[in-house]
């Protein structure tokens, strides 16, 4: 069973660590598959693999809560050392990711038309990108069931397993990738194949991890099927995807606000959110480590574990913010460059990072927060506050784009981490409260 010697220093490098590696591996997959397509004849490959891509960041970041809902109920059955209800909530957590990505696969026409209506782009990309997307989405019961797995691995410590589930994902995508379309000559099909195949690739791989990992149990029917239970996991998934759909909404409303503020403006913010995409790529693996270790530990009803999992992740989370900061004030011009060679995009990016520089550091409480509340099972609370930080972010931005342009556009971004962190704070008290004196 966990206890407070768990709570080391190094035992969070443990849990952060590969996640933080299996992170930075998922980018990997995108520059294979923009460099395949961008070596067949005509652009429209490369817009297609973008667009059909950016169909399905869409469509399963929605099912986010097959993840992280996982992950605060495994963790505190495993504080609890209960390994009947890990099981449990892993079988149940797969039943509806099977059910989820079946009912994904029976609307996919309907899916696939409502994706393209929604973006526009020449009939020759939107072809070959529909061609892509009937294709992989024939995984969808194989991507949501990785999300429950994972779920459960970080739940149970074992982010060492869940980065060998994301390695098996991506190197297979990107050996498939590379054999199929250059060598094979099967062009976007190929991509897709590639995508499809490695899904499926990880959801087996899981499997016989955490059958390994738990062994074997007896499937109780009326167990695993039990109208209370399942009602709590629906709930807390529920509260989940409402505040997945703000978060997503947000950062959505960032872009399309920069795109009234023109061209250039819009193409400088699109190469600086790669920044703040790596930065929260790099943290959240603090935030994992909060989850599994806070989490056994509220299960465990351990105050002072407890209060110890927050404090030393937030440390290294923090100087980790702090580090990230400084690398992009001082190689901010050399890194913009890596991503745009056009003079105007890089002298605008150039004169909004500052922002980046100070990002992390703003953005690391909300990211650690979130870590806190989904180890713990705080969906509820969670759902709430990002409703309430959406709101005060559409307020905050009426005014400080009105009369500071890009600047009150990123001034407005940093608000909204601000008022995530501040709204989810303002709940904290009550899961030391439900913990009570017991050390």
């Amino acid at each position: 069973m966990p206890s407070s010697n768990d709570v080391t220093h190094a035992n969070v490098w443990r849990l952060a660590g590969p996640i933080i590696l299996s992170n930075i591996s998922v980018p990997l997959v995108g520059a294979v598959d923009t460099a395949v397509m961008g070596h067949l004849d005509g652009p429209h490959f490369l817009g297609a693999i973008a667009l059909g891509a950016l169909v399905f960041s869409f469509l399963y970041w929605g099912f986010g809560f097959l993840r992280m809902g996982t992950t605060g109920f495994v963790a505190r059955d495993y504080g609890r050392n209960d390994h009947h209800g890990i099981h449990d909530t892993m079988m149940r957590a797969l039943l509806l990711a099977v059910a989820f990505g079946l009912i994904v696969v029976l609307l996919q026409r309907p899916l696939d038309r409502l994706a393209f209506t929604l973006l526009e782009s020449s009939v020759e990309v939107e072809a070959l990108a529909s061609q892509y997307v009937l294709i992989r989405i024939w995984s969808a019961p194989a991507v949501l069931t990785v999300y429950a797995l994972t779920g459960v691995l970080i739940g149970m410590h074992d982010t060492r397993s869940a980065l060998v589930l994301q390695l098996v994902l991506n190197f297979t995508n990107v050996a498939l990738d590379l054999l199929f379309v250059p060598v094979l000559g099967f062009g976007i099909a190929g991509a897709a194949a590639a995508s499809l195949i490695a899904e499926y690739a990880a959801a087996i791989t899981g499997i016989f991890l955490l059958r390994r990992l738990i062994g074997g149990f007896p499937v109780e029917r009326a167990r695993l099927l039990d109208p209370a239970a399942l009602l709590v996991l629906m709930r807390a998934n529920a509260d989940i995807f409402v505040r997945t759909l703000c978060l997503v909404f947000s950062f959505s409303y960032f872009t399309a606000l920069g795109a009234r503020l023109g061209e250039a403006v819009l193409a400088a913010n699109a190469v600086l959110m790669n920044f703040q995409n790596i930065a929260s790529f790099g943290l959240d693996g603090f935030a994992h480590a909060v989850e599994a270790l806070g989490g056994s530990a509220y299960g465990a009803r351990e105050r002072e574990r407890f209060r110890l999992a927050v404090v030393r992740t937030t440390q290294w989370a923090v100087g980790t913010s702090v580090l990230v900061g400084i690398v992009y004030w001082t190689f901010g011009e050399t890194l913009i460059a890596l991503f745009s060679d056009l003079p105007g995009v890089r002298a605008d990016a150039l004169a909004y990072l500052p922002w980046l520089a100070i990002s992390p550091l703003v953005s690391v409480w909300s990211f650690q927060l979130d870590g806190i509340f989904i180890g713990t099972s705080r969906t509820a609370e969670m759902r709430n506050a990002m409703l309430v930080s959406t709101l005060g972010y559409l307020a905050v931005m009426q005014w400080t784009v009105a009369f500071l342009g890009n600047h009150g556009l990123w001034l407005g971004l940093m608000a909204f981490m601000v008022l995530r962190a501040a709204t989810l704070m303002a709940y904290y008290p009550r899961i030391v409260r439900a913990l009570g004196n017991r050390r």
